[in-house]
């Protein structure tokens, strides 16, 4: 495993902590607004970058002692997602997130998990003339902006 970041022409690879949670959709924009007012989740000149998975099914049973009480019959919840970002590698920032989605969480054991990567980050560089890049072709927010005028 690399242990330290590196950099080619165009990005730097960097030490950072990815944060997973799972969580109903209905949670999540509670839980996000909290965790970019702790950390604003910058990337280059972007921020509040998250990622969030398509509605899953989170499967458990209830055992002696869980709030709802014990079940025999196994659960599943529907509509449950899976949502990612990257921290600097700050032991302390991290704990007052986990705290953060602890606490507005719906569930009595909220799955979250926190690992180290190597993330990337653009230096940035002239990509005007890149034919591969979205923005110097068709780019959908020129299409959405279209549309808004027009209506």
């Amino acid at each position: 495993m690399i242990d330290s970041g590196f950099e080619t022409k165009s990005l730097r690879m960097e030490l950072l902590l990815l944060v997973t949670f799972q969580a109903p959709a209905s949670d999540v924009d509670r839980i996000m607004e909290a965790v970019v007012a702790i950390a604003p989740l910058t990337m280059g000149k972007y921020d509040s970058n998250a990622y969030q998975s398509a509605h899953g099914i989170e499967r458990y049973r209830a055992l002696e002692g869980a709030a709802a009480g014990a079940e025999t019959e196994l659960r599943r919840r529907h509509g449950t997602v899976e949502v990612s970002f990257e921290l600097p590698d700050d032991q302390a920032l991290a704990a007052r997130i986990v705290e953060a989605i602890f606490q507005l969480h719906s569930y009595q054991e909220p799955v979250i998990r926190i690992q180290p990567i190597l993330a990337s980050r653009s230096k940035g560089l002239d990509d005007s003339c890149n034919p591969n890049r979205w923005w110097n072709t068709t780019g959908d927010w020129k299409k959405a902006a279209t549309v808004k005028e027009d209506a």
